[in-house]
């Protein structure tokens, strides 16, 4: 018995430090996840030759740093974080960064089973693992010059302070990368994720793609609502009285023509007497008057 312990100890002490302080579980944490990756202290990073990325020799991890962020595949997926201790954010396969996708076999850690049988100096053959669905969105992935590779980003040293009780929470995470890291990402999927992550912290969700579930719709129909539309039936004329305002004559001048039409017929028939022998006073009635006037005087 004192000798197996003896053993025991003996395997324990050749195992080394960064590795058997390492404890990897499964958890949930807001606004992120927690992958169960709980690292004591910062790690030491070095840099995979010819590539922009980083990667972690002293972990029995698949840890990597790229374009500001740093990248663990663990449990068959992809996580993400400005912090080296998490919490991670998970990345679908199809937005996966190229140059991360390319690093080769040999440097992951922790390869998953699937990994051996192919070549070590290769990437991995994600479009095997991952079907042709996945192979037609990124095609031609592991094509590239290796001559134009960009400069990797600078390492966030300024978080090698704080390990163990002094690793920040969330709220304070943020603040203390805008404060200290100046560096802007340059691959178009890693400043996706960047915005991903300043709208998860606002507690405002990203926005419903076009033909996603969640997209709202106009209120209202649209041009084309419009045009499609057929015209109202037309009014029916109703007998008995309405209910509503009465409609307005059809001639907006209909109740002073009413009253002038009397007044015209009624000069008319003047006109007619006036012109008429023996009545009004025309020229023949002012004969017959003079000539009563002059029998009288006669008299």
């Amino acid at each position: 018995m004192r000798y197996l312990f003896i053993a025991l100890l003996l395997l324990i002490g050749s195992v080394p430090p960064a590795l058997a302080q390492v404890s990897v579980g499964i958890g949930i944490r807001a606004p992120g996840v927690s992958i169960g990756i709980n690292l004591p202290a910062y790690p030491e990073l070095v840099r995979v030759p010819g590539y922009p990325v980083y990667y972690a020799p002293g972990l029995s991890l698949n840890f990597f740093f790229y374009d500001g962020l740093y990248w663990v595949y663990y449990g068959d997926n992809w996580y993400a974080s400005s912090w080296y201790n998490g919490p991670w954010d998970l990345v679908e396969p199809v937005y996966v960064p190229v140059f991360i996708l390319r690093i080769p076999v040999r440097y992951y850690r922790a390869p998953p089973p699937y990994f051996r049988g192919w070549r070590r100096g290769a990437p991995p053959r994600w479009g095997e693992h991952w079907g042709r669905e996945w192979e037609q969105h990124r095609s031609g992935w592991d094509q590239w010059n290796h001559r134009a590779v960009p400069a990797p980003a600078p390492l966030p040293l300024y978080q090698r302070p704080y390990a163990g009780d002094r690793y920040p929470q969330v709220e304070q995470q943020q603040q203390l990368h805008r404060e200290n890291y100046r560096y802007q990402p340059r691959d178009a999927l890693v400043q996706e994720r960047y915005r991903y992550r300043e709208r998860t912290e606002q507690g405002a969700p990203p926005p419903p793609m076009q033909g996603q579930p969640g997209t709202t719709r106009r209120n209202g129909p649209g041009p084309q609502d419009m045009q499609r539309s057929s015209p109202p039936p037309p009014m029916r004329r109703e007998e008995g009285p309405r209910s509503g305002p009465t409609p307005p004559p059809a001639s907006p001048r209909g109740p002073d023509m009413q009253e002038q039409r009397p007044q015209q017929q009624q000069r008319r028939e003047m006109q007619r007497e006036m012109q008429t022998p023996g009545r009004g006073p025309g020229p023949g009635r002012e004969r017959e008057n003079g000539e009563e006037r002059g029998s009288e005087r006669n008299r």
